[in-house]
């Protein structure tokens, strides 16, 4: 039998009865649950920093917001972890936050030590684990009364990022360009952005929750305990995990199958080493340092999940997915998740479409979505198609900063790193025409088909023709050499793909 025991006829309705009797929260524990977090929450506003002076100030706590399980609304049944996130008045930036927060971490704790028994909880300290690193959280242990397992706290207290930021827009881009800029570790200043982690979770429907409980049950159940001293994958990244094959799977439905939507999770677990995947709800493209921050995030070793509120927490890095995948692999071979009808599997691409715009002297640019894992020369098909080509169809790009590189046909987008919006530029040469790529002042580079015979000169007015500087106005340089009009490229040395320096004359 599978995981969740379930007999192989009814899966879909025994899944959905028994995630109601067992991993729901139970009402009696709920309550107990919200009780010690309302008196924890009360400590910290009224008691904690009161009548001391920290850092030589007084210290206010603008708010206190509730993270994890609890505050995603997606806690398991006697099971739960609460991450208490403390903005406080005395970080006016990131950098603050990162030279003070241990001498708060500290702080915090003695007074919770001293004061923890006008809780009416039982409070434990976690001991730290020797680390290097500046510690980023207190954590300690709350033993509940009507249940014997006790429920992990951790305290983090961090700057105030968002301030009064409405959760349905998004947040100004100079906020993540500071967290870019601030040079920190990856994640480091996760914790500002709790409460646009906790909306993009909590906002989802009951039965997606439920899924989310499902998959993280099963993790907790299954893997935990087999692979104590393996880095496996948090919580958070499954959860992400899942919203995304939901929302390609559905089309963000909440009218569908729970045992479907496991099953697609537990696949797309499996094709771990392909998945890239991002949102664009809290940050996007169009602020050029955030831009070219997340372009390089994506290319680093997939999995890629980026977290959608903090693009510098890739959460798919440095953890074990193989076992994950290990793990998938046999619950899907138990006879309740087997597929009878493959029509009604989910179809999970492991990366969303791409989009793709491609431009072509004298046309009008055409835009289009790709499948990033689909070769290049299927692409080529459809651009012949819109537009014709009866020589060798090129296609190239270039990142900003980068050099143009050419799109080989037996590729893919995603074996260039290419997850997100890209520019594509199509040249049509007839043999034995090479392509150059003629590169401005600026870094910006395009494509030219040229005969190696031909003369430099040839190649200006080629440059003059498709809206660039004039002939006279123009040098061209090669491996540092300025290159004469009266000599032609293959004395030269210029070969397909060159790229040669354009600069004004002065």
């Amino acid at each position: 039998m599978a995981f969740f025991e379930v007999p192989s006829y009814t899966p879909a309705d025994t899944l959905s009865v028994f995630v109601e009797q067992n991993l729901q929260p139970d009402p009696d524990w709920k309550e107990e649950l919200k009780d010690a977090w309302q008196r924890i929450e009360r400590f910290f506003r009224e008691r904690c920093f009161r009548d001391e002076l920290v850092l030589d100030q007084e210290v206010r706590v603008l708010k206190v917001v509730k993270g994890g399980s609890s505050g995603k609304g997606t806690t398991l049944n006697y099971s739960s972890d609460v991450d208490l996130v403390l903005f406080l008045s005395c970080f006016s930036s990131f950098q603050d936050q990162a030279d003070h927060r241990e001498f708060v971490i500290n702080f915090i704790k003695k007074r919770l030590t001293k004061y923890s028994r006008s809780l009416a909880y039982s409070i434990t300290m976690v001991p730290r684990k020797e680390t290097t690193r500046v510690p980023r959280s207190l954590s300690f242990q709350v033993q509940l009364r009507k249940n014997s397992k006790a429920i992990g706290v951790d305290v983090l207290p961090a700057y105030d990022a968002l301030k009064n930021f409405c959760r349905d827009s998004k947040p100004s881009p100079e906020i993540y360009e500071d967290l870019i800029t601030s040079g920190a570790p990856p994640g480091e200043f996760s914790p500002s952005f709790t409460e646009l982690q906790r909306h993009f979770v909590k906002s989802r429907p009951v039965k997606l929750k439920n899924l989310l409980r499902m998959v993280k049950y099963w993790h907790q159940q299954k893997l935990k305990p087999k692979y104590r001293n393996a880095a496996l994958p948090p919580k958070y990244a499954l959860e992400l995990l899942t919203i995304y094959a939901w929302e390609i799977g559905t089309n963000q439905s909440d009218n569908f199958s729970l045992d479907e939507g496991y099953r697609a999770v537990m696949e797309l677990l499996i094709n771990y080493q392909n998945i890239c995947i991002y949102w664009t709800k809290y940050y996007d493209f169009q602020n050029e340092t955030v831009r070219m921050y997340v372009k390089q995030r994506l290319k680093e070793r997939r999995p890629v999940i980026l977290d959608p509120a903090d693009p510098t927490n890739n959460l798919g890095s440095k953890k074990r997915w193989d076992l994950e995948a290990r793990e998938a692999v046999r619950e899907l071979e138990q006879a309740c998740f087997r597929t009878e009808d493959p029509n009604q599997a989910w179809y999970i691409q492991p990366a969303r479409d791409v989009q793709v715009t491609v431009k072509k002297a004298g046309e009008e640019a055409w835009t289009f979505s790709v499948n990033p894992y689909s070769p290049i020369w299927k692409m080529k098909i459809e651009i012949r198609r819109i537009w014709g080509f009866d020589g060798q169809q090129r296609l190239s790009f270039q990142e900003p900063g980068g050099e143009r590189q050419m799109l080989s046909s037996r590729k893919t987008l995603a074996d260039y790193g290419i997850f997100s919006k890209v520019n594509i530029r199509v040249l049509e040469t007839f043999p034995p025409e090479i392509q150059v790529f003629v590169k401005d002042s600026k870094g910006h580079s395009k494509p030219y088909a040229i005969h190696p015979e031909d003369s430099i000169r040839d190649l200006k007015e080629k440059i003059e023709e498709a809206g660039g500087l004039s002939v006279v106005d123009q040098i061209l340089k090669f491996q540092s050499r300025t290159l004469r009009n009266h000599r032609s490229l293959s004395d030269l040395q210029i070969k397909d793909c060159d790229t040669i320096l354009l600069m004004r004359r002065t």
